[in-house]
């Protein structure tokens, strides 16, 4: 009985040993190569030092994002903000657009007594302010290594340009914060 579940194993081994191995399908593949590819734009991205803030267009909401981003890169003490493109590692390249609306509230009271009415109304405008910015940072070789779109009504000190620049910068530093743990991973032990 022992020898025969023996050549039962032998037999099952040769089997395997013969059959041919599955290629991989194509969900493994492309879930390796957006690994493969995750991977490279981490790694580019860690290694970008100096930043150039390209024009966010000509009109004073643009030109204004555009200062804020200098500004908010600048104080984050993360990168080198250059004035020369060509010195760059990586450049920021993105559109701003602020709107403001008016919202109109009315209320209105009335009570009649035996033919002796008295109405009170009310009424008030408020300018809302809204703004969106879409961001992206490319490398010198064209690859976006990252990008958010942001938006925001203003906060309570702040306008929401402003807020929306600041919500970029942080998104920014917050993911270059996970990125640092995987990076230091695949460096080379000096």
């Amino acid at each position: 009985m022992a020898l025969m579940t023996k050549f039962v194993r032998l037999i099952g081994i040769a089997v395997s040993l013969t059959m041919p191995v599955q290629p991989q399908t194509a969900n493994q593949q492309s879930a390796a190569s957006a690994a493969n590819a995750d991977a490279e734009v981490a790694s580019k991205l860690g290694q970008v030092k100096r930043v150039y803030v390209d024009s966010f267009g000509e009109d004073a909401v643009s030109k204004q994002a555009q200062a804020n981003v200098i500004d908010a890169l600048t104080k984050s003490h993360r990168f080198i903000v250059t004035e020369t493109k060509e010195k760059a590692d990586a450049i920021f390249k993105g559109v701003a657009i602020e709107k403001s609306s008016q919202e109109i509230h009315a209320t209105s009271e009335g009570t009649a007594v035996r033919g002796a009415a008295i109405e009170d109304s009310e009424a008030s405008t408020q300018t809302t302010r809204e703004a969106h910015i879409a961001v992206r940072l490319v490398s010198n070789d064209g690859d976006v290594l990252w990008s958010t779109t942001q938006e925001s009504k203003g906060a309570k000190y702040k306008g929401a340009s402003t807020d929306a620049v600041e919500k970029v910068v942080n998104q920014l530093l917050r993911d270059l914060d996970k990125l640092e743990p995987k990076t230091k991973q695949e460096a080379p032990p000096k």
